[in-house]
């Protein structure tokens, strides 16, 4: 488990990194998206991906690893955005956006770390496309939870499959490393 976690947070590390700098660069543009349209731009990531992975080529010069580092931090904005979903700032500052950043991907490693044990690390003798397919299928649950306003009648709400998401990019750019 020791190695799991040098490997996610390393994972990680890259991808705060591009999200600082881009924050840096864009500001928090990204707070006039509504979670629907988060959840959309995740959808054109891991379809891109699933269709580079089937077609064994890509014609623009940003590969897999680039779109599972999107997804995660497309996540972590979804996440940000519920959790100031009564917050109207579009602009918040980067210290403040940052340590957002931080506590919810420290929330999705302790989830990881939860599941891991469960699970025995089950995701290691995955297929990065599988992890693909699953991301695309919680894609597909987001968007019928948002379709049905949120609610649900017995399973997780949009946060839980965020989370998954972003877990299941982090195990993808582990085995990609490897």
């Amino acid at each position: 488990m020791k190695l799991t976690i040098e490997q996610y947070n390393f994972a990680i590390d890259k991808c705060k990194d591009i999200f600082k700098k881009k924050t840096i660069d864009y500001g928090t543009a990204w707070r006039i998206l509504r979670t629907s349209s988060l959840t959309d731009q995740i959808f054109i990531k891991a379809n891109r991906i699933r269709t580079i992975q089937e077609n064994g080529q890509s014609k623009i010069n940003e590969g897999v690893e680039d779109e599972f580092i999107g997804i995660i931090n497309y996540c972590v904005m979804a996440l940000i955005q519920l959790h100031l979903k009564d917050d109207v700032r579009l602009e918040l500052n980067s210290e403040e956006t940052v340590n957002l950043y931080i506590d919810f991907v420290n929330n999705a490693r302790d989830l990881m770390e939860q599941k891991n044990h469960d699970y025995g690390e089950a995701w290691r003798d995955m297929r990065v496309s599988s992890l693909t397919d699953l991301i695309l299928m919680k894609i597909l649950r987001v968007k019928q939870i948002e379709n049905n306003s949120g609610k649900t009648l017995i399973s997780e709400g949009i946060d839980a499959n965020y989370y998954d998401m972003l877990n299941y990019a982090v195990f993808a750019l582990i085995h990609l490393e490897d």
